[in-house]
């Protein structure tokens, strides 16, 4: 008998697919609401794309010197933090030191270990940190990550799974979610690590190789993390748990988070300020440059990795320079780690030179330190880079210092910075080739995002 071959079969149809169709081809009412909701969503789009920032300026000038009590009185309200005099804060330079410093602290904890990262990337550091933290959680110290979904998306949920088991906690923050649609785009960008609720490290570093190793192509990251003792770590630690009760839903409280008062850690003044979104954009962190700057009278002395100010701060940058303030900026150079973004904030140094401040581009590796000097006496450390994101968008914690010493080390810092940096004149960057400024208008279209 001669073999039969069955028929082919048919591709099952899209009922689903072909429902719909019916439906829209037949409902005028379902076409007109289909409209409207493309359109609003297009909508919301362009919005977040081109709507104007919010505007700052000082009602009246700064009228004290910013080393003056009267200054620190007033600055104290006006980011609504307070201020601490008991601390010691100690100035960590580059990967190979800072992440000793804090493994060690992780190694002697004998109560909790919270860290809030916006980078917790899978390698070589992260293997030695989750190693320690997985051997304190067994030996029953409290150990609790809060991580940024989308800063850390690429590390997969079962690497921490030996932790997990230890007894540890590792939440995520703001995770991708249809219930989370409309703050999805509000990212943690604080890097924090607490230890025993008595030492803080606060900085621009999450944890990752490039801050640690690097490569013949790229070389190790610059960064610069402080280490904290003293009234300031309480603030810091409360930081920590705004987040952590997003994240995981609980309330970190008892003596292993706040433990007595550290006995006498050292003399400096800080503030800690801790930086969320309102409703309409205005952040602590942006109210602590805008005032620190007006109120500059001698040297501004800015690091930072994303360079992208406001109309407002180019303002506030520009009249600091033509009253005789010393502005000097350093940006990453050809290593920068996003392209558009370096494009993007390169159109603004124009109003800068024109006023006659100083844009050096780092050249040895990518420059991730986030520190601004005032005046030789206020330091900022932390998190906030100078953009739109992390003045409008982002949740971010800085510590500003009152301290001659700190803005010395840090000034120190920033002078060898430059010394291996290129300076940028007014007359090469009018020069820029076409290429250049066609990838600079292409960042303008995005530059609320950056």
């Amino acid at each position: 008998m001669p073999t039969q071959t069955k028929p082919a079969r048919k591709p099952k149809k899209n009922h689903l697919g072909s429902l719909l169709k019916r439906e829209f081809d037949r409902s005028e009412t379902l076409r007109i609401v289909g409209s409207i909701a493309i359109l609003a969503i297009c909508i919301l789009v362009l919005v977040g794309l081109f709507a104007p920032g919010l505007r700052y300026s000082l009602v009246n000038p700064v009228a004290v010197p910013i080393d003056s009590a009267a200054f620190l009185n007033e600055l104290e309200p006006l980011v609504n933090s307070k201020i601490t005099q008991n601390n010691q804060i100690e100035v960590i330079e580059n990967g190979d030191h800072f992440y000793d410093a804090q493994l060690d602290a992780m190694r002697q904890a004998r109560h909790s270990i919270n860290i809030e990262a916006y980078i917790f990337h899978k390698g070589k550091l992260t293997d030695q940190v989750l190693q320690v933290l997985t051997e304190r959680a067994r030996a029953g110290v409290h150990v609790n990550l809060v991580l940024d979904a989308a800063g850390s998306l690429s590390t997969r949920k079962s690497y921490f799974k030996p932790l997990k088991e230890a007894g540890g906690n590792v939440d995520w923050y703001h995770r991708m979610r249809l219930h989370n649609w409309f703050i999805i785009n509000n990212r943690t960008h604080r890097e924090i690590t607490l230890i025993d609720g008595i030492t803080a490290f606060v900085g621009g570093a999450g944890y990752a190789d490039w801050w640690r190793y690097g490569t013949k192509s790229e070389p190790r990251w610059r960064d610069t993390m402080v280490r904290i003792q003293g009234d300031a770590v309480r603030a810091i630690q409360g930081t920590f748990l705004e987040n952590y009760l997003e994240a995981s839903g609980k309330i970190l409280d008892g003596g292993d988070y706040f433990p007595p008062a550290f006995p006498d850690p050292g003399r400096t003044t800080a503030l800690v300020v801790t930086s969320t979104p309102s409703s309409g954009g205005s952040t602590r962190a942006r109210v602590l440059f805008q005032t620190l700057i007006a109120g500059a009278r001698k040297s501004i002395y800015i690091t930072t990795p994303y360079f992208l100010p406001d109309r407002s701060m180019m303002d506030e940058l520009a009249h600091a320079q033509q009253r005789g303030v010393r502005v000097n900026v350093i940006v990453p150079g050809k290593h920068d780690d996003h392209a558009l973004t370096r494009s993007s904030g390169r159109s603004s140094y124009g109003r800068l030179l024109k006023a006659g401040a100083n844009v050096y581009e780092y050249e040895p590796s990518m420059i991730h330190a986030k520190i601004a000097i005032f005046d030789g006496a206020w330091s900022v450390v932390g998190s906030t880079n100078l953009d739109n994101r992390s003045f409008g968008i982002n949740d971010e914690v800085n510590v500003a210092v009152l301290d001659p010493q700190i803005a010395s080390r840090l000034t120190g810092d920033f002078e060898q910075d430059t010394g291996e940096s290129k300076k940028v004149t007014l007359e090469e960057w009018q020069r820029r080739p076409l290429s250049e400024r066609l990838m600079e208008m292409v960042g303008w279209i995005f530059e609320r995002e950056q």
